[in-house]
């Protein structure tokens, strides 16, 4: 059984949707731990299901790396075989994502390498594009660089504004999210050749 631990920021959409998978009996993987950089409404879905959650706030240490090396203390706690970054906010510190690289994955609403960063969704509405998409990467230490383990394409309609073309990406997201956490689990996807920019399966 694959231990997973996820980092939130927010609602938690995507955890709620993995949460909910992960429900099910045969699904190969379990949330073992949910942290958070702020008190995030999303920890509440933790605690609806009992999971066990922390909370770092990012605003209490003097720098990021400090930030990350107290995350990363209580990411070793649980020894998650997955980290998942589902809508955190904050950039992992380099230190971080070696540690547990290339476990450590994040989705994307954007069909990268187009629209990285945080605004993906709006910028591609900004660049007039009639289709944009969602991503599931493995994690590097750029702002949406790691390699590509799945993605889809996503119209983008007429009149479409950052509300409603986001809101068609997020179950894409979750989707692609729960069947990478399922390939990872099983055997399918190697996240170490995955990392060496071998093609997913």
């Amino acid at each position: 059984m694959l231990s997973v631990a996820v980092l939130i920021s927010g609602g938690g959409s995507n955890l709620r949707a993995l949460l909910d998978a992960a429900a099910d009996p045969g699904f190969p993987a379990r949330v073992v731990v949910v942290g958070a950089d702020r008190e995030a409404d999303g920890l509440a879905h933790a605690e609806e299901f009992g999971i066990p959650s922390f909370t770092v706030p990012y605003t209490r240490y003097a720098t990021r790396e400090d930030w990350g090396a107290e995350v990363a203390a209580q990411l070793d706690v649980w020894q998650p075989d997955l980290v998942v970054l589902s809508g955190l906010m904050r950039l992992l510190p380099a230190q971080v994502v070696a540690r547990y690289a290339p476990r450590i994955i994040n989705t994307h609403p954007a069909y990268l390498p187009e629209f990285p960063g945080a605004h993906g969704v709006r910028d591609a509405l900004a660049a007039g594009v009639d289709q944009t998409g969602a991503s599931v990467i493995v994690v590097d230490d750029g702002v949406d660089t790691g390699p590509v383990i799945a993605q889809e394409r996503v119209p983008v309609l007429p009149g479409d504004d950052e509300h409603t073309l986001h809101e068609r990406i997020k179950p894409i997201e979750r989707r692609l999210l729960i069947d990478v956490v399922r390939r990872v689990a099983t055997g399918e996807l190697d996240l170490a050749a995955a990392a060496l920019g071998e093609p997913a399966p």
